[in-house]
């Protein structure tokens, strides 16, 4: 489940939105799992970005390796042997270019196909005809459900 928090202090910031919420993940050929909870930031004090993770072992209720830190940046494992690790420095990760298949040779249903018209408003920064294609999308979806 996704939450959606709006976060605001006049005095000291400016308003932000931020998604939280948990995210259960299972693998169904190896058998691992993982519990993420995407964290918001308290209305004072706190840190943004901050997410906690534990990984199960197959059939394992006890967790393997905990892992903490902010999505954005850096995330540190724990594990159960009691080694602690940097697990990740997104910062420092290089960034991977995402693959999609040409507009021609995917399915009406696949998601770029489905979003073209929203995407494309949006590359003209024409968030009116952005707004209006992303609304017609939803209502044939609620039609077709």
């Amino acid at each position: 489940m996704m939450n959606v928090t709006f976060s605001h202090s006049p005095m000291f910031t400016v308003p932000w939105v931020e998604l939280g919420g948990e995210c259960n993940i299972s693998c169904s050929k190896s058998a691992y799992s993982a519990n993420i909870i995407f964290h918001t930031k308290p209305f004072y004090g706190g840190k943004k970005h901050k997410i906690t993770t534990e990984i199960f072992f197959p059939n394992d209720k006890k967790s393997s390796c905990s892992i903490e830190g902010e999505w954005n940046g850096v995330m540190y494992a724990k594990y159960s042997t009691g080694e602690n690790a940097v697990f990740i420095d997104t910062k420092k990760s290089r960034i991977i270019k995402r693959k999609v298949r040409k507009l021609e040779d995917q399915k009406e249903y696949e998601s770029h196909c489905l979003w073209k018209d929203v995407i494309l408003n949006l590359k003209i920064r024409d968030i009116d005809a952005a707004s209006e294609a992303k609304h017609r999308l939803e209502e044939r979806q609620r039609a077709e459900a």
